[in-house]
């Protein structure tokens, strides 16, 4: 999980207007990730960080972006669909109409695909259930049997 706090209390960072720049050791740092998976995250277009003398600087949408990323990574969500994603959302939220019907409808399949998952578990373990206590039945026949024997 992304440790936003971290990135706030940073005191070596540079300022554009009220937006605080962080370079690439203090979002791993703040977010728990590698650098070379910021770098990956920046040639698959989903991350796009400025270039402060030829280093990478961050943004607050940077920032954002990123959290975005890495929560819809952890719902299991491909890449690609996280760079449809953020590019409906855009730099400034202009796209938060079209960008939440999409998370309704891809959260919507993904709830019905875990509820199906969950069903199937639920059969799965009824019938071992129902397995499990016919063999221990069994058993206890047997056993019965034999100590009367």
């Amino acid at each position: 999980m992304p440790h936003m706090d971290k990135s706030m209390r940073s005191n070596e960072t540079d300022t554009v207007g009220d937006d605080a720049l962080m370079g690439i050791a203090e979002m791993c740092e703040a977010f728990e990730v590698s650098a070379r998976t910021l770098r990956f995250y920046e040639t698959k277009g989903l991350l796009t960080p400025r270039r402060l003398n030829g280093t990478r600087v961050y943004s607050k949408v940077d920032r954002a972006r990123l959290s975005r990323i890495l929560r819809a990574k952890n719902l299991g969500m491909p890449l690609s669909e996280v760079k449809a994603y953020l590019d409906m959302y855009g730099d400034h939220g202009e796209g938060r109409v079209q960008q939440l019907t999409y998370v309704i409808e891809t959260t919507d399949a993904a709830i019905r695909d875990l509820e199906a998952k969950r069903a199937e578990i639920e059969t799965s373990l009824s019938e071992l259930r129902l397995i499990n206590q016919q063999s221990r039945q069994a058993l206890e026949a047997k056993k019965s049997k034999g100590h009367r024997g």
